[in-house]
């Protein structure tokens, strides 16, 4: 697909104010466009990073001022024109402008989506109306469920993801009864591998946590004013509550997107430059599905790193100087004192490669490998490892086994 050539004075829209759609804002002025620049995000905060949400924000170690991506001045000081509280209901490609629920139309001449993603509801009556069962996307929700974060009361946490976990492990140090209820046989099933699950299944059972697998949610029950009262279990178990949190996921806010014609898969359908079927059109962030660089086919990914790279990608092709994504992805954690970090994607994988024991201490590697190529690697406590598994993955390294278990034998010289 061919775009037309950008111009520095073209008139750039950004809709979305989170992680994605503030780094390419200001990717944009670093690369020179002297265009006016227009953020609009539906929250009525400035852009905000995401990840402490669940964990310092929540705690009460963090601010709202400490969130920030970026000083509030800065938007004024860059020229950018952020539009707080601004919910874009519809675009038009023939006429080249979006329509804001509360203000004018705002035209454009590239348009970028940073619409991100929305929480995963529980699929049960009277979930979205109780005010002691949230999810956890923005600052909204957790102002909403940290006052009843109190010592003593009785959390449900629905989902043995990272969210999940790493609001089971801020509730624990708060004092307050934990239950954690996983659909699947292990927690973290679906992103790691079984040595890593049982390891976080101990390290949240140590702390005081009840971690439940496979235990599916089948009602919830209520008190007179509304509130949840008590989880019900499929096996028909109950549990009393005081809040419940719900981690089960994320959908991507692809509907902009799809009523304006453009293709959509789980995720609004972007080639390796961050272009829609529109080539007036970028995507970027949660709510993109694009091309894998490493290992073909198409994928979605909710990261920070992502975010960030793809708004970079973004500003490149809206400034003439277009590159291609093909970022390693990599994620991380943090519940306790033990910090994940995981790079590259363990889909596929043939075998399973543990350096150290995730049975004794809190620091151990697992690496993932298809036909002797290192794909991924989960890391615990292990901050040299993870730096050197960054290069391995990258490179596509093949490394015997027996080095990679063998922690005697440094990682560096398998480069």
């Amino acid at each position: 697909m061919t775009i037309e050539q950008p111009h520095s004075d073209d008139r750039v829209v950004i809709i979305g104010g989170g992680q994605a759609g503030a780094e390419c804002a200001a990717s944009l002025r670093m690369a020179g466009h002297r265009g006016p620049v227009t953020i609009l995000t539906e929250e009525p905060a400035y852009p905000y990073a995401r990840p402490p949400l669940s964990k310092a924000y929540l705690s009460g170690a963090a601010t709202v001022e400490d969130l920030y991506i970026r000083p509030p001045a800065t938007y004024d000081q860059q020229d950018l024109d952020i539009r707080l509280g601004s919910r874009v209901t519809a675009i038009d490609r023939v006429g080249r402008y979006v329509q804001v629920e509360t203000g004018p139309d705002v035209p454009y001449d590239r348009l970028v989506l940073a619409t991100g993603g929305r929480a995963r509801r529980l699929p049960l009556p009277g979930a979205e109306s109780a005010p002691n069962v949230h999810t956890l996307r923005g600052l909204a929700d957790v102002d909403a469920m940290r006052e009843q974060f109190t010592p003593g009361a009785r959390l449900v946490v629905v989902g043995g993801g990272y969210v999940g976990l790493e609001v089971a492990a801020v509730g624990r140090k708060a004092g307050l009864q934990v239950t954690v209820l996983e659909a699947a046989p292990r927690v973290l099933a679906r992103v790691t591998a079984a040595v890593v699950s049982g390891f976080y299944e101990r390290v949240h059972t140590e702390h005081g946590v009840d971690v439940r697998t496979s235990c599916s949610v089948s009602g919830l029950d209520y008190g007179l004013d509304g509130r949840a009262i008590g989880v019900t279990l499929a096996d028909g178990a109950r549990l009393p509550a005081d809040l419940v949190v719900v981690g089960i996921g994320l959908v991507p806010n692809t509907e902009l997107a799809e009523a304006a014609g453009l293709p959509v898969d789980d995720g609004i359908l972007v080639d390796e430059y961050c272009r829609t079927a529109d080539q007036r059109i970028l995507a970027i962030g949660d709510c993109t599905r694009h091309p894998c660089a490493q290992h073909g086919g198409f994928r979605r990914l909710e990261s920070v790193p992502n975010a960030t790279e793809q708004a970079r990608v973004a500003a490149a092709v809206l400034t003439g100087a277009p590159r291609a994504y093909d970022a390693v992805p990599w994620f991380w954690s943090d519940q306790y004192d033990v910090k994940l970090q995981t790079v590259g994607l363990s889909a596929g994988h043939d075998e399973v490669v543990v350096r150290g024991s995730a049975d004794a201490g809190r620091s151990f590697t697992v690496f993932y490998l298809k036909d002797g190529e290192v794909r991924a690697a989960d890391v615990v406590n292990a901050p040299r490892d993870f730096m050197v598994a960054k290069k391995l993955v990258a490179a596509r390294a093949h490394v015997s086994s027996d080095r990679l278990r063998d922690q005697a034998t440094p990682l560096k010289p398998s480069l």
